[in-house]
């Protein structure tokens, strides 16, 4: 099952890991997912399953934070009717959250004067440039391939 990748372009090409079939499947970090799918922990039926660490999501205190917010609601910036905190906690989608990248097309159109248009669907947001650059390397470039990126540039 290919993915078929339209190009205006033909000149450039994405990276045999950005168009592999496998997505990363076999590395360490989805045998350590499967691991756990095929025998999670629970506290009291399987406490020497294993604990999903692969993932930064915490919802432990959700219920505290949700009260929280419920009583000080000037600490939200979602107030009434809007995206509800569970919806900004968990995982989201790997293009960054949909009101935000809609927002961004919206702003990125105003300061071209409307003279561009911008498809948020095509829009992908990062936590910084190194993340960009990471995302970029990943897909345009090939093991074995150089890449220069001018400095200053965290090295972390």
């Amino acid at each position: 099952m290919g993915i078929e990748i339209e190009q205006s372009h033909p000149s450039v090409e994405l990276s045999s890991i950005a168009i592999s079939e496998t997505h990363g499947e076999n590395s360490p970090y989805f045998a350590g997912w499967k691991a756990y799918d095929e025998d999670p922990y629970h506290e009291i039926t399987n406490p020497s399953g294993v604990i999903q660490m692969g993932l930064a999501e915490n919802q432990v205190s959700f219920d505290l934070l949700e009260k929280y917010l419920e009583e000080n609601s000037e600490a939200s910036t979602w107030g009434k009717g809007g995206t509800s905190f569970r919806e900004n906690a968990l995982f989201q989608d790997y293009h960054g959250l949909k009101s935000f990248r809609k927002a961004m097309a919206s702003f990125m159109e105003k300061i071209r004067g409307n003279k561009a248009k911008f498809d948020y669907e095509r829009i992908v947001l990062t936590a910084g440039a190194t993340a960009a650059n990471e995302l970029l390397t990943f897909i345009l470039a090939n093991p074995g391939d150089a890449l220069l990126v001018p400095t200053p540039y965290y090295p972390g």
